[in-house]
């Protein structure tokens, strides 16, 4: 009989901590898809943001004053790319993925022959990252609106370089 009772309280006390279990797994999963939603909406938000602006103008420093210098290669990738949006005349979503892609090879050009160091080269990343997300979100863009305005903060972006590096 004591067998019997002890089996009962123990199954008892395990189907009630299930029960209480379950309940909080939901409310956990619940906030947990709260959460990532609240993420994924910053995030869409932050590349948008990156994507369409120049903010990087505020983050960037020149050399006490004067530009950096940077190497050849560099400046050499930058002009080339600068040329090929200001050549371009995209007229198609696929026009924009082509743009995306030949500005995609000099850029990798840039990074790969980059030979500046310490500040320099500090200062070129702030440049670059953001013009990297630029590219990729080009490469990816499903209208011509959308190709369009990425397009010009492209351009905005490879102008504003010549604003910090000789």
């Amino acid at each position: 009989m004591n067998k019997t009772i002890l089996t009962t309280l123990i199954l008892s006390a395990l189907m009630i901590g299930c029960k209480d279990n379950k309940t909080k797994n939901n409310d956990t999963s619940e906030t947990t898809k709260a959460v990532q939603n609240h993420t994924e909406d910053t995030v869409k938000e932050f590349e948008s943001s990156t994507v369409y602006n120049n903010a990087w103008i505020n983050e960037i420093e020149l050399n006490s004053g004067a530009k950096w210098e940077a190497n050849l290669e560099t400046n050499e990738g930058v002009e080339k790319m600068l040329k090929l949006v200001e050549a371009s005349d995209p007229t198609s979503v696929e026009d924009y993925h082509s743009l995306a892609s030949e500005l995609n090879e000099e850029n990798n050009y840039v990074i790969k022959k980059c030979t500046m160091t310490g500040p320099s080269h500090d200062n070129l990343h702030v440049f670059l990252h953001p013009l990297i997300e630029k590219i990729a979100a080009l490469g990816e863009v499903s209208s011509t609106e959308e190709g369009a305005k990425i397009t010009a903060g492209i351009k905005e972006n490879l102008k504003g370089y010549y604003d910090y590096f000789k």
